[in-house]
């Protein structure tokens, strides 16, 4: 967690608590689990017993039944007075770390820091099959991606599987091929075209015949992601 103060500390930790100049151990006794997996989450998840505890209650979060939303910022506080924030700064002082700024939060009491981490968070429920029948390929598809809305708050909206983005499909395994369109022709005789060169527009993605699973992907403040999938 040091590291992570020392690098991007003033933008997020600043508006959680004055605690967290102190301590790792201190700051995840002291304020709840969703506090804990901010933090954690933008660091990259480091080892520690605090953020093995934060990265555990993530999992269980999207483990079915019921799949919650996987942070819950709501539950952290995110308010800090002028008082409050004078005595960050004397701890900051104390420790040899440099002042901070005010940090400057928008209308959902967010920083935006803290509004990025949470808004790279990508979740997907798939509940999907495949099966040959008398009248052919018949497929159900009834994933869903989870989504915030701009003031936080959490639901799920309809996906498709076959469009899934590519690292869910490499979590997932099956076929994702390449979707090429041709961009230069070259005429050969009266009525025939020669395709001189294609370019990737999309892929298309073959899942496995059935699955039944909960897919995350996090974002750390280095940009580097994880991905975490709990099949069912």
């Amino acid at each position: 967690m040091r590291r992570y103060v020392r690098h991007t500390g003033l933008g997020i930790l600043a508006v959680v608590s004055v605690g967290l100049a102190l301590p790792s151990r201190v700051v995840a006794q002291s304020y709840p689990i969703d506090c804990a997996i901010l933090l954690c989450l933008a660091g990259g998840f480091p080892a520690s017993a605090e953020c093995s505890a934060a990265k555990f209650e993530l999992i269980r979060r999207i483990t079915p039944w019921p799949i919650e939303p996987p942070l819950q910022l709501w539950r952290c506080p995110m308010g800090m007075s002028g008082s409050r924030f004078n005595e960050i700064n004397a701890l900051l002082a104390a420790t040899g770390q440099p002042r901070m700024s005010m940090p400057q939060v928008g209308s959902d009491g967010l920083t935006p820091d803290t509004r990025r981490y949470r808004d790279a968070i990508s979740l997907y429920h798939v509940r999907y099959s495949r099966h040959q029948s008398s009248g052919g390929e018949e497929i159900t598809d009834n994933t869903q991606r989870g989504d915030y809305d701009e003031m936080g708050r959490f639901s799920w909206v309809p996906a498709s599987l076959a469009s899934a983005p590519e690292w869910l499909a490499e979590a997932l395994g099956g076929q994702r091929m390449p979707i090429r369109r041709c961009v230069e022709t070259q005429r050969m005789g009266r009525d025939d075209e020669y395709c001189l060169r294609y370019e990737t527009v999309g892929h298309s993605f073959t899942p496995p015949s059935s699955v039944r699973a909960v897919a995350i992907r996090t974002s750390d403040h280095q940009g580097n992601h994880s991905v975490e999938l709990v099949r069912y």
